[in-house]
């Protein structure tokens, strides 16, 4: 198996939906620029491209973000830029009461849930990115544990956030589920995640691990129904489905700013995020 990224073949994707975003009504020189960026890098095996001979490896959700944790928060990402205004937005206005930041990674949310004057829990499965939480928000308790089984009593929270994680696993109705184990009666869960649309069309987020390595967590495909069930079975009501859309923003030195011009089309208009909101039953 070949362990180098496929940079010729990822920025061949771009420019191809590009192409299928825009064959019908798209302008003509935009078209005539794809194709011939699509027969130069697929002709011409001494195109320079970007990470080109990188290795690249598939980590656990554990390991990979041993490893991620010291880069996590060192490049913009269009992701988070989106997300923030919409699921900061639904946290504003809220009591303040306890709040659970589950799959806390780098303290990103709890940080948010402590200023808005929350007594906060952060739950991560790695210890590498909960020492990278305390040091951004030392108010806050933390606990390892995982999405599935939750360190935390019954009805213990008012709150819960899970941001960008539930894609790594393979189901949602365990995790889910545990989110309204913990909440009380009343309580409100915030999710967020990759849009099933980039999972589909992009599949796994790449991250540097060191010199000429990458690596990448394994993103799961999850349908809208199949958050709609797991709601369902764990006894949570919807409030809302919020899908903010891509900002323009590309990820400085990538294979998608290489071809800016395609990757910019290719996602123009296409939600990156989906995020939830859920109640438990008063």
């Amino acid at each position: 198996m070949d362990n180098r990224l496929r940079v010729r073949e990822l920025i061949l994707g771009i420019e191809g939906m590009a192409l299928l975003r825009n064959a019908v009504g798209g302008d003509e020189a935009f078209l005539k620029a794809r194709v011939e960026e699509i027969r130069r890098f697929a002709t011409q095996d001494d195109e320079p491209m970007p990470d080109a001979d990188a290795e690249i490896r598939e980590l656990g959700p554990a390991d990979g973000y041993a490893e991620w944790a010291q880069r996590y928060d060192s490049l913009p990402s269009a992701f988070i830029q989106v997300e923030e205004p919409v699921l900061h937005g639904l946290l504003d206005g809220l009591p303040a009461g306890v709040a659970l930041d589950a799959a806390c990674g780098t303290g990103r949310q709890t940080a948010a849930l402590l200023a808005r004057g929350h007594r906060t829990i952060g739950v991560d499965q790695s210890p590498e990115m909960i020492a990278r939480a305390r040091e951004r928000a030392p108010e806050a308790g933390f606990r390892i544990g995982q999405l599935e089984a939750l360190p935390l009593d019954d009805a213990s929270v008012d709150l819960a956030v899970c941001s960008m994680a539930l894609t790594h696993l393979p189901e949602l109705t365990g995790a889910i589920a545990e989110f309204a184990r913990v909440l009380r009666p009343g309580g409100r869960l915030v999710v967020s995640d990759l849009h099933p649309f980039v999972v589909a069309l992009q599949g796994q987020c790449i991250f540097v691990r060191d010199e000429g390595r990458l690596g990448f967590v394994r993103n799961h495909l999850h349908l809208p129904g199949a958050y709609l069930n797991a709601f369902a079975a764990a006894g949570l009501e919807v409030r809302g489905c919020h899908e903010p859309v891509f900002n323009g923003s590309l990820a400085p030195g990538g294979y998608e700013e290489f071809v800016a011009d395609a990757a910019r089309a290719a996602w123009d208009g296409l939600p990156l995020m989906v995020v939830w909101e859920a109640v438990v039953p008063s």
